[in-house]
């Protein structure tokens, strides 16, 4: 089950949220710290939960940062490769990430979707998300290629974009997942690189983040 904890409640204060976006946006290696108080700072735009959009090409750091944050933040992670429907998932992911996930929670109701078995290639077990109570402001991670897309940010608190050149991601990639999935690894590169284009997602981000370099309070650097 992919849930969210409750974080402490702060009041919006506009300008000192301005200030601080304005003093990050620039930042290409931004602390955790700096990305958790921007997201407690910042107004909660799905229903009472401030969500955080991780985006960014394949193997540039996404997972690693998104992880990172969400225990900074003590919330769950949603992951764009339980979404997409394979290695060809890309361009119907809204319909899993937007219908069945933010547009539910926008409503207050609880949200729900089929994980994908990329194995077995058909949907597996059910990943439920709760609405959120009247606790308080609570938090929502989710990262992956294509998340931060333009109907996905109107609910976004924050938008961070990772980078890193094709061949670190590339041979990240390979690394993980074996020789064996280069070509499906190409035809996904040059899938994305039109989509992200298209939905501006760098331009739109509030942050761009490099891949390659050690995030300050995480680990030792981003690698997947």
């Amino acid at each position: 089950m992919a849930r969210r904890g409750a974080v402490d409640s702060e009041p919006v204060d506009g300008a000192a949220y301005s200030w601080q976006m304005n003093s990050q946006r620039s930042a290409r290696r931004p602390s955790i710290g700096a990305l958790r108080s921007l997201v407690l700072a910042a107004p909660a735009r799905l229903g009472p939960t401030r969500l955080v959009l991780v985006d960014g090409p394949a193997g540039s750091g996404k997972t690693t940062l998104a992880g990172q944050l969400a225990v900074a933040l003590g919330c769950g992670v949603l992951h764009g490769d339980d979404m997409y429907e394979g290695w060809g998932g890309l361009p119907t992911l809204w319909e899993t990430l937007g219908q069945r996930v933010l547009e539910p929670l926008a409503r207050g109701e609880a949200a729900r979707f089929r994980r994908w078995d990329w194995a077995r290639g058909e949907r597996a077990e059910w990943i439920e998300v709760e609405a959120v109570d009247a606790r308080g402001s609570d938090a929502l991670v989710v990262e992956g290629v294509g998340v931060a897309g333009r109907r996905a940010r109107q609910y976004a608190s924050l938008v961070v974009y990772v980078e890193a050149p094709w061949d670190v991601r590339l041979a990240r990639g390979i690394e993980r997942e074996g020789e064996a999935l280069r070509d499906e690894w190409l035809r996904w590169e040059a899938a994305e690189e039109p989509i992200l284009s298209a939905e501006g997602t760098r331009a739109a981000a509030d942050i761009v983040v490099d891949g390659t370099r050690a995030i300050p309070d995480g680990t030792v650097g981003l690698a997947d």
